[in-house]
């Protein structure tokens, strides 16, 4: 807790806070970027209840401790309960997952053993599935056994229980806090500072994105029926949830003639990294460089350092890459700003320095380690938010790179998406780990046919979990709040797909710590980027006159200016609407993307 305990001194030291308001109300700033650097701590210092009495400070204070303890506990939690399935006779566990699970042995009176002894008299031979994300994952997309699909999708969708207890307190101390602040809710907290500026603007968004895709969702459901219906000889009883992913793969499979193995054999992790670095080479005339590491530097055997370097400006920033999955490792996938860039005198400026941390399955030490084009994707959108800091070049680190409004800050990141799908971009670097043949133009045709069969269902589930976050941090109920009965019905109203009972997947669901009220800020972005990559870089993605547009109109600036304003000059006017007194996307190129109708206009 010392860092948290050092922020808190900054936090509330009311010195500094006077001097930051006594520098934004003179208006003797040298620079707008100074004025708004000022503007933006007195904001961040009164979030922080600074401005309060010294009772509701105590209690402000209390309460923020309180809050990161809860989100600590619900992380270790999930960590902590994965879930367990245990499955005989082995054979109903398909080979190519086999190995992701543990192997278990029941003797003649059923129970269960792992010891030499035991399997030396076993009867049967099983495996135990344990439920965490990307072990349930594989299940649910390889497994042709329906009811061990059930099994896990049940079990892996209601653990943690102990999160629904720390959910309700993380909700009520959350809503504790914005009305000490004078907030209605914590949603109208979180949103206030940001382009969609209240929670109703928000779920206006959301609900008219709702509407739009709906017809469309209906009728993949209805092609996933049919084709259940197909392969079951007609004796099908309905398409459950544990359903979509077996059986969208095998229809993504059969449509487009695709073998994931395969698509792999293109996408070795070394010459995905030379495809980073031949990006960065063709749009900014860059170079990332593997540089040695000082003793003591690197947390683990496979971190490697990158520098990115300009021939004429030499270093920009410099990069670490952690990309193996291994045991207590941060899970998921994220960029970490380890030191924002800024401005020390005239002549010299700081450098950004910033971590990529994935978990690719491929193992480390491989000769070959292979990605699946979803790591791929991933890898690509963890590196526009990378470029995002090393590209930036702020007077204070205070809007180094992503540090901006939250609605903006995952557009660089979900246009690096683009570039993982675009033929012109892969054959640059997609080979043959063992052949060295360019990816064929043909699968890759395949591919992207093969992601916007489901395109809608996709759409809608992302929808869902932002109405679910706005929903569980706005105004309460006057009855207590049931989360399970909420999230149900949210399903049910924003999805096409039925709730089962019993199951709290949302126990599990982190972004409800790291994006309190603000997972919706994903498809804000989805939006932005469909519309930068479709005006400005589809036609030549690689140019150096895009890379140029993409590095001095948007990249550099950070968070420095107003988000509305960086957005109409790097594109046009038409990227935003404005509803109800805040800022929504323009989802036209979105929905154009998707073959969906045209969005409704604000008011």
């Amino acid at each position: 807790m010392k860092i948290y305990e050092y922020l808190h001194f900054l936090n509330t030291n009311h010195t500094l806070y006077k001097a930051v308001v006594r520098a934004e109300q003179e208006g003797v700033l040298a620079s707008a970027e100074a004025q708004r650097a000022a503007h933006s701590l007195r904001i961040d210092f009164e979030k922080g209840g600074i401005h309060l009495c010294p009772g509701k400070l105590d209690r402000v204070n209390q309460l923020n401790l309180e809050i990161t303890l809860l989100g600590r506990e619900f992380s270790e939690n999930v960590i902590i309960d994965p879930g367990k399935v245990d499955i005989f006779p082995n054979t109903r566990i398909p080979k190519r997952i086999q190995s992701l699970l543990q192997p278990i042995y029941r003797n003649r009176a059923g129970g269960l053993r792992e010891s030499k002894e035991a399997r030396d008299a076993m009867q049967e031979s099983g495996f135990r599935i344990v439920t965490d994300p990307a072990i349930l994952s594989s299940i649910l997309k390889w497994t042709p056994d329906a009811e061990v699909r059930k099994q896990a999708y049940i079990v892996g969708n209601s653990v943690p229980k102990a999160n629904l207890g720390v959910l309700d307190k993380l909700i009520a101390a959350r809503h504790e806090l914005a009305e000490i602040l004078g907030y209605k809710s914590y949603a109208e907290f979180a949103t206030f500072p940001n382009m969609a500026s209240s929670s109703e603007v928000v779920m206006s968004f959301l609900h008219e994105l709702s509407e739009i895709v709906k017809c469309r969702a209906d009728e993949e459901l209805h092609k996933i029926r049919e084709f259940k219906r197909k392969i079951c000889g007609g004796s099908s009883d309905g398409v459950e949830p544990w359903d979509e992913a077996y059986l969208t793969g095998m229809m993504k499979s059969s449509t487009y003639d695709l073998d994931s193995s395969v698509i792999a054999s293109y996408f070795s992790l070394p010459y995905c990294l030379h495809g980073l670095q031949v990006m960065v080479n063709s749009l900014f005339g860059a170079t990332l460089k593997s540089i040695p590491l000082a003793r003591g530097e690197s947390w683990h055997p496979s971190v490697i350092k990158m520098s990115l370097q300009h021939p004429q400006e030499g270093d920009l920033g410099y990069m670490y890459l952690d990309l193996y999955s291994r045991n207590g490792k941060y899970p998921g996938c994220a960029h970490f700003a380890i030191k924002g860039g800024r401005q020390l005198s005239e002549m010299n400026y700081q450098l950004p320095v910033v971590a990529l941390v994935c978990n690719f399955s491929a193992p480390y030490g491989s000769s070959t380690p292979r990605l699946n084009h979803w790591e791929v994707e991933t890898l690509f959108h963890e590196f526009g938010h990378a470029l995002h800091s090393l590209l930036s070049r702020t007077d204070y680190q205070h809007f180094s790179g992503t540090r901006m409004v939250i609605d903006l800050a995952e557009t660089p990141a979900n246009l690096f998406e683009y570039y993982a799908w675009d033929y012109r971009v892969l054959r640059t670097f997609a080979k043959h780990y063992s052949t060295g043949d360019t990816i064929p133009e043909k699968l890759v045709a395949s591919m992207n046919g093969a992601k916007r069969m489901f395109a809608a269902t996709e759409l809608q589930r992302q929808i869902l979990f932002s109405v679910m976050d706005q929903t569980l941090f706005g105004e309460p109920t006057p009855s207590p709040r049931d989360t399970v009965a909420i999230v149900a019905e949210l399903k049910r109203q924003y999805t096409s797909w039925r709730h089962v009972e019993g199951t709290h997947w949302h126990t599990r669901f982190s972004h409800l710590i790291n994006y309190g009220a603000g997972y919706y800020s994903y498809l804000y972005a989805k939006c932005f980027a469909a519309t930068i990559w479709q005006d400005v870089c589809v036609e030549d993605p690689l140019s150096r006159s895009v890379g140029e547009a993409l590095r001095t109109q948007f990249l550099q600036h950070g968070g420095a200016k107003d988000p509305s304003h960086l957005l109409r000059d790097f594109v046009d006017d038409g990227i935003l609407k404005p509803c109800k007194g805040g800022i929504v996307p323009n989802t036209s190129s979105l929905c154009r993307e998707l073959n969906l109708p045209p969005f409704p206009v604000y008011r």
